[in-house]
């Protein structure tokens, strides 16, 4: 008999639902808060989610209540925002410079040395407090309860951040003033939109730079697969089917399937949906353990501010459930469309990897959300902040338009311009390369021919005849000059161009359309691969002919003009310097970026004989011989230590001509000279 009214309890409660999703009821379903809160209507979690849902279900007197909150300190002016408790006049030329107060004398713990570099370690950072316009002031979590001073000049916390990786747990001992404040987790009554920055939950064991992967494998749930996984109040997960009949995260369900139990700490299972409840203290730790697992985060009745909300668009990557309606969850969570799905958990990964995976990119993310404030206008667009590579990659400096760089063709639908700048650098004593600029000047293509002057042998006396304009710069002798944003640059595209390489028009040609169709990666003819040296315990890299390859050399490559500032701008002052005691190193370095960014390998393009039995495609030097030997392993270690990880892509793909070497007329073929002897 109970099991009898039981089923019609279900049925009835099933049939509802469906009636109301018909109807166009409430969606049962949220997506997390979308970013930048317009002004007066701050951004915040709301108290009761589908209320109107919920009442077709309950009576009004059954609906449970809210638990009470306590009352919230004060933090600090209730209202200050950032028009009036910010001074941008400090910000010469709209630029962040960022100023740490010195750290008191005695032992650092880990997380603030990471902390410390992640700041110094960016463009914005300054050691002069006089440069500055922000001054930063790591808060300190000790154990006794007692909160850091006031730092000193304090000037009412104007122009000032308070930071610190953990919520507060002891009362402030100084008023906040006018200082904003960079914390994990707040609570959605502390934290005032527009002003403070919500940061992550990091764990101690947090990298510093580059960080795991996400950990997902598989891009859609297979059947025979666990749909969910919960977390354990004694941390932990467990998962759990979709079936309506248990309520995995209320304990008085009659049927209960017996979940799995996770062991704690343990990498979590192939999930799709993580459901993680906003009472518990270490919910916004779960948030960032489910994003890295490619597991789409269901958060229960949160009370905290996700993290970066204020740029982050959310509601591509979570959800905002009800924990009152369990039965209803989870028929909706069933129910999603697979492409849905799909979109979130590839989310999930993306932002992962561009904001989460390190202590560095935390740091980094925060002061580039105060720099988009200084910017006002001229800030990130949303696109950059939630398309990949992400706005860490995409310097407001060089563009606000993302047609502008050359990760968002494709969703923009468009296509980069038919032309392209070659620019050779003359690093070395030896011919000037008039032949090669005969040769890359009958491209159709071609706009310009830029050539760099780095070398103190005099300049000739008489150029070629060509039909595009030649210009001629000087250099500071230094091999990373060839990748400085010269302004006289006016193409997307760059060819990159030794003075000993030798290309033929065609070559040219088709190397130029493949990379239209690839304007983010690198287009080259000769190759370099990476590997795993065992005995060394390093990586090694080799320019010996193989089936795979993962680096292509800049004396002879197509790429983007937004690589330039990158690599000026973005790079590490120290692995430039390397880059220029180690000329050969700047392959690698060029490459490591370009993957860094993309994720995905170069593309190599056929050349002839000719080029294969040329001088070599190095910037010239010291030894250069008729062969090209890559460098020293202890270059690449050097630079993958600095990234953090291994950003190199292995490929064994090459792109050649329709109809390249096969057994037809020559008169047929487009690129016929890329077949002579």
């Amino acid at each position: 008999m109970q099991s009898w009214r039981r089923k019609s309890l279900w049925l009835a409660l099933s049939a509802s639902w469906l009636l109301l999703i018909l109807l166009g009821g409430f969606p049962l379903l949220r997506p997390a808060v979308p970013p930048r809160p317009r002004p007066g209507a701050p951004q915040r979690w709301p108290r009761w989610l589908d209320a109107e849902l919920l009442q077709s279900f309950s009576q009004p007197g059954e609906l449970p209540e809210d638990a009470p909150r306590p009352p919230q300190a004060s933090r600090g002016s209730s209202s200050c925002n950032w028009e009036t408790c910010f001074d941008t006049s400090k910000c010469r030329g709209d630029d962040l410079k960022v100023f740490v107060h010195p750290v008191a004398a005695g032992p650092i713990s880990e997380t603030r040395r990471k902390i410390l570099a992640s700041v110094e370690g960016s463009r914005y950072h300054t050691f002069s407090p006089a440069e500055a316009c922000l001054r930063l002031f790591l808060s300190l979590d000790p154990p006794a309860g007692e909160c850091s001073p006031v730092p000193t000049p304090w000037n009412k916390g104007r122009n000032h951040l308070v930071l610190s990786l953990h919520p507060a747990t002891c009362p402030r001992t100084f008023q906040l003033g006018q200082a904003m404040v960079a914390e994990a987790s707040p609570t959605v009554d502390s934290f005032r939109p527009g002003f403070d920055v919500a940061l992550p939950l990091l764990p101690e064991a947090h990298p510093l730079r580059g960080g795991a992967p996400g950990q997902l494998r598989q891009h859609s749930p297979q059947p025979g697969v666990a749909l969910l996984a919960l977390e354990e109040e004694r941390g932990g997960w467990r998962t759990a089917g979709t079936n309506s009949s248990a309520c995995p995260w209320a304990g008085h369900c009659e049927q209960d399937p017996a979940p799995e139990q996770m062991r704690p700490g343990e990498t979590l299972p192939n999930a799709t949906f993580c459901l993680i409840s906003g009472q518990h203290a270490d919910a916004s730790s779960r948030f960032l353990q489910a994003l890295q697992a490619g597991c789409i985060p269901v958060l229960l009745n949160p009370r905290w501010e996700l993290p970066f909300s204020e740029v982050i668009d959310w509601t591509k990557a979570a959800i905002v459930a009800d924990e009152r309606l369990p039965l209803q969850v989870l028929a909706a969570l069933q129910e999603m469309p697979p492409a849905r799905v799909l979109a979130l958990r590839q989310q999930t990964q993306f932002l992962w990897d561009a904001y989460f995976s390190s202590v560095e990119k935390v740091i980094h993310t925060m002061l580039e959300i105060i720099q988009d404030r200084i910017f006002g206008a001229s800030a990130h667009p949303s696109l950059l902040w939630n398309s990949p590579p992400g706005a860490l990659l995409a310097l407001p400096t060089f563009s606000t338009i993302p047609q502008n760089f050359p990760f968002y063709h494709l969703q923009q639908g468009s296509r980069p311009e038919g032309r392209f700048s070659a620019l050779i650098w003359v690093g070395a004593p030896g011919q000037p390369p008039l032949k090669l600029i005969q040769a890359v000047a009958g491209s159709q293509h071609c706009a310009q021919i830029l050539v760099l002057w780095s070398t103190e042998q005099p300049l000739p006396s008489r150029w070629p005849e060509i039909a595009v304009p030649l210009t001629v710069m000087d250099g500071h002798r230094k091999v990373s000059d060839r990748f400085f944003p010269y302004g006289a640059i006016n193409t997307d595209a760059i060819l990159s161009l030794d003075a000993h390489s030798s290309l033929s028009t065609s070559e040219v040609d088709f190397a130029f359309v493949v990379w239209q169709s690839f304007p983010e990666r690198m287009v080259g003819f000769l190759t370099w691969s990476h590997f795993w040296d065992e005995a060394l315990g390093g990586w090694g890299y080799t320019a010996e002919r193989a089936n795979e390859f993962s680096m292509v050399l800049t004396t002879a490559a197509f790429y983007h003009r937004y690589y330039h500032t990158l690599f000026t701008h973005f790079l590490p002052k120290a692995l430039r310097t390397l880059a220029d005691e180690a000329p050969t190193c700047v392959d690698v370095l060029m490459n490591f970026l370009v993957a860094a960014v993309t994720k995905l390998p170069p593309i190599k393009v056929p050349y002839g004989k000719q080029q294969q039995e040329a001088a070599p495609l190095a910037p010239g030097g010291p030894g250069s011989g008729p062969k090209h030997q890559p460098p020293a392993p202890d270059c690449i270690n050097q630079m993958a230590a600095a990234f953090g990880h291994m950003p190199l892509v292995s490929s064994r793909l090459r792109l050649d001509p329709v109809l390249f070497k096969d057994p037809v007329s020559v008169q047929r073929k487009k690129y016929r000279s890329l077949e002579k002897p």
